[in-house]
């Protein structure tokens, strides 16, 4: 046997034992968010309570006018989410965008989301994400092939982030609008203040709706890592192609921009493709 045919070989060998070792620890990340997510989901209270045109009352009209064309009304209110997405997603200006495979789990009685993502990176090459906001509290892990850690990050810049992304990310449960832990104010016909406060944590965000009802985008300032450091920059998410899903409309397409000093960042795109209302999970 050739010597050239010997290091082919000894590369196959070297690659194949990667991806075996990658599809193992993968199978065990999977298992890990499994468990998380079941744990997450047992603490909720399934039950039937409806939604009426009074529990709208008090609200800006901007988001009366959501609720409704919501249908939140008549509809009943939502505790638990489960959604999926089919995104893309970069880490820099200049790099390609890569595929992202999402599935996202909430709560909204205790406010909370578990997230978890598979990004093809390269052939061959994958990372894998699970971002959580529980009692409070976030964290985020990133994990390379499944198997080198590259980011497990916790603190208070993390917490008053993901809270603002749950804050965000009700207009796919729009009923969690009325949820103790969040106050709005009147900014105009087409804009309002909403402020969310738990877990000893308080951010505010703006909705932007549009003339039918829709919300089209939420601006936050909201704590980032850029340069290996956190600081506060403006963030927007941008919304669209509003469907119906178990008799709520919500919007299925958008992107995330940094707005910053040097010029907007835009960085993930969005598409669900499945969203499920209080259904128990079972795995």
């Amino acid at each position: 046997m050739s010597k050239g045919v010997i290091i082919f070989l000894s590369i196959l060998l070297i690659i194949l034992l990667i991806v075996a070792v990658s599809l193992i620890a993968n199978f065990h990340f999977n298992r890990k968010i499994k468990e998380e997510v079941n744990d997450f989901f047992s603490k909720i209270e399934f039950r039937e309570e409806m939604i009426e045109e009074t529990d709208l009352a008090g609200l800006p009209p901007s988001v009366q006018k959501w609720l409704q064309y919501s249908q939140v009304i008549g509809n009943e209110r939502i505790n638990a989410v489960r959604l999926k997405q089919n995104s893309e997603m970069k880490l820099k200006e200049d790099q390609a965008w890569m595929p992202v495979q999402v599935e996202q789990y909430f709560t909204v009685d205790e406010p909370g989301f578990i997230w978890k993502a598979k990004i093809k990176a390269a052939p061959l090459v994958h990372i894998v994400g699970r971002d959580k906001y529980e009692e409070g509290r976030g964290n985020m892990r990133i994990k390379v092939m499944s198997l080198i850690k590259v980011a497990d990050a916790t603190g208070a810049e993390m917490d008053q982030g993901t809270l603002l992304r749950y804050l965000a990310e009700i207009v796919w449960f729009p009923t969690a609008a009325l949820s103790n832990y969040i106050t709005w104010e009147e900014i105009d016909q087409k804009s309002a203040l909403a402020t969310m406060s738990y877990g000893g944590v308080t951010a505010s965000g703006v909705f932007n709706f549009n003339q039918k009802g829709e919300v089209v985008s939420f601006t936050a300032e909201r704590y980032g890592e850029f340069d290996g450091e956190y600081r506060i920059e403006t963030w927007l998410v941008s919304m669209e192609g509003y469907k119906e899903f178990q008799g709520i409309m919500i919007p299925t397409k958008g992107q995330v921009t940094w707005k910053l000093e040097d010029g907007d960042f835009n960085w993930f795109k969005f598409d669900i493709t499945d969203i499920e209302y209080n259904k128990p999970i079972a795995f």
